[in-house]
């Protein structure tokens, strides 16, 4: 596909977030078997659901715009997520992996709202209500995500593996 108008630019950004949620619902199951921190299994579990849905969003926005949901497969989160999976086979501290997973899964949530806040500038640029609606709702899911990760992090996960690990290594 070229890239000759805003139309055609959308339609891309569509199938690159298509493709990213796809990839997602794939990989959490598989990270978050790695996690032994009850909350941030929670977490991603209950952000699978999420996802599941936002992939349901993506199809009606396709079809808002009379087009046939298709993705275009999105290299940033295939990256993403070969980072992620790397650091939640990593051997070692279990409380220090559960906080890199969150590093990680930061990283997925922070490429995720950059992509949908394009998308929704350029729906709202060509008056596509309905698409922009249906993309703020994942927008601000993934907002909310990200900001239930940084609580994880901060109230309990790396505290918790900042401990351990200065428990057995002195502080480094």
């Amino acid at each position: 596909m070229s890239l000759d108008s805003m139309h055609e630019l959308l339609i891309e950004e569509l199938q690159d977030l298509y493709s990213a949620e796809q990839q997602l619902v794939k990989a959490l199951p598989k990270i978050a078997e790695h996690v032994v921190t009850p909350s941030l299994r929670s977490a991603l579990e209950s952000h699978l659901r999420e996802t599941e849905g936002h992939v349901g969003r993506l199809e009606a926005a396709f079809t808002a715009l009379g087009e046939r949901a298709s993705s275009k497969k999105c290299k940033g989160m295939e990256g993403l997520i070969d980072e992620g999976s790397d650091r939640a086979s990593k051997r070692g501290s279990e409380a220090v992996r559960d906080a890199g997973i969150i590093a990680a899964a930061q990283r997925v949530e922070h490429y995720e709202i950059a992509a949908y806040g394009c998308a929704i500038a350029f729906a709202r640029l060509m008056g596509h209500q309905q698409v922009v609606a249906l993309l703020e709702e994942t927008l601000a899911e993934e907002e909310e995500a990200s900001e239930k990760l940084s609580a994880l992090a901060e109230d309990e996960v790396n505290q918790h593996a900042f401990a351990v690990s200065t428990a057995m290594h002195g502080g480094h």
